[in-house]
């Protein structure tokens, strides 16, 4: 009886091995068996899961979405980039998006200062899903055609932009230099419009800068920002400097139509007009702060106005709230665009990119710029002009700025000047 007994313990102990090890084989093969194309969905997934804003990922649990995308089989990189998109979609955050080697080679171009296209900053709005212009940009093939902030591209070359991303849009805009583009245009208060745009290489030289006199006999340094990429802060700079050479006593600084563009170009150039002070507040998902702070000593204590508008946008509106916030600046024009999230952009193994929403910003004051924008401290509306218009008669927020700088006439002829 006793020799019975063992042999039924030595069985269960064998099943119980044998049920341990199926178990653990289970667990381990599809670690072992990834393929590369999986590898790709999951290194996102990770990247994802480390870095996004919203710990609930849209409500949603990120390790269900993780096992959806690889439990069907993904025979090839178009699979996987599908995949991919798929995964993100379901964050509903059209800032996180996936970018195959092509569109990441051509982000690093667009922020390093030069690009070939019709020259728009694109963005979905966010209740409606439609393909938004944010700003051309000054001197583009598309500023020349008249297109201007807060249109609504229906279709690039009569495809719908409905189901498109961001990317997708973009590089549907993209093509050799002299080619034609058609864009159907919706604006509010008109018929759809339809644009025919002739591509070309934009040179994204960031500054305009001009010495000009106030009809009160004023010097004043004009300035007009149209991107913060690599060059601005250095770009402007230079700027100040040639403009206090030449007797500048008060600035204004155009920031209408700016998109943004690099966190660190808006930080660098609000330390410009900055002796001290915070300049924005960072806002990671655990909710901890981080700031960048003004170090000094500004460029010039000259007064300054900064004119905005609502195709200003992102690191523009960093700017402009933090020398608002600082009183360092008085804004005149409209209601900027409100784009306070943060991107950062992660290469991916096999050459792709990919951009991640990882934080939010606020101003020095805690206000959350996002889907609210900036008001300015004074509203001034303004009918629509021409390029050449800007900072003429006809440019009704820029004679509010002089105006504003010519009533502080006393404080203008003082300047920074011992």
């Amino acid at each position: 009886m006793g020799l019975f007994v063992d042999k039924k313990v030595l069985r269960r102990v064998f099943s119980l091995l044998m049920a341990v090890w199926l178990v653990w084989g289970a667990i381990t093969q599809p670690a072992t068996a990834l393929t590369e194309e999986q590898k790709l969905v999951s290194e996102v997934w990770r990247i994802v899961n480390r870095n996004y804003l919203d710990e609930t990922f849209n409500h949603q649990s990120w390790a269900s979405v993780r096992q959806k995308a690889l439990e069907k089989p993904l025979k090839s990189q178009e699979a996987a980039y599908g995949a991919i998109q798929n995964m993100l979609k379901s964050l509903d955050d059209p800032f996180t998006r996936f970018l195959d080697p092509e569109q990441y080679r051509s982000l690093q171009v667009n922020t390093s200062g030069e690009l070939t296209g019709v020259g728009l900053q694109i963005a979905l709005d966010s209740q409606t899903g439609k393909l938004e212009v944010v700003a051309p940009i000054a001197g583009s093939p598309a500023d020349k055609a008249g297109i201007r902030p807060r249109d609504r591209i229906l279709k690039i070359e009569g495809v719908s932009t409905e189901n498109l991303t961001l990317d997708e849009a973009a590089a549907k805009m993209r093509g050799p230099i002299g080619s034609l583009v058609t864009l159907l245009i919706e604006r509010e208060g008109a018929d759809e419009q339809e644009f025919r745009v002739t591509r070309d290489r934009i040179a994204l030289n960031p500054v305009i800068s001009e010495l000009r006199v106030t009809p009160q006999g004023t010097p004043l340094g004009y300035l007009r920002l149209n991107q913060f990429n690599a060059n601005a802060s250095m770009e402007l700079a230079h700027a100040i400097n040639s403009l206090e050479k030449k007797g500048a006593a008060a600035y204004i600084l155009d920031l209408r139509n700016n998109p943004g563009g690099l966190l660190q170009a808006g930080i660098e150039i609000a330390r410009l007009w900055l002796d001290s002070g915070t300049i924005v507040y960072t806002v990671n998902r655990q909710g901890i702060q981080g700031s960048f702070e003004a170090f000094g000593p500004a460029m010039t204590s000259d007064p300054l106005v900064i004119l905005v508008n609502q195709g200003t946008a992102s690191a523009s509106e960093i700017l402009a709230g933090a020398l608002q916030d600082n009183g360092r600046a008085q804004l005149v024009g409209e209601t900027t665009f409100g784009k306070g999230l943060i991107q950062s952009l992660f290469e991916l193994s096999d050459g792709s990119g990919l951009a991640v929403t990882i934080a939010k910003y606020e101003t020095p004051q805690h206000r959350d710029i996002n889907k609210l924008g900036i008001k300015p401290d004074k509203i001034i509306p303004q009918d629509a002009i021409t390029r050449e218009q800007i900072g003429t008669e006809a440019d009704q927020q820029y004679q509010a700025a002089v105006e504003i700088l010519t009533k502080n006439q006393v404080v203008v002829g003082m300047g920074n000047r011992a």
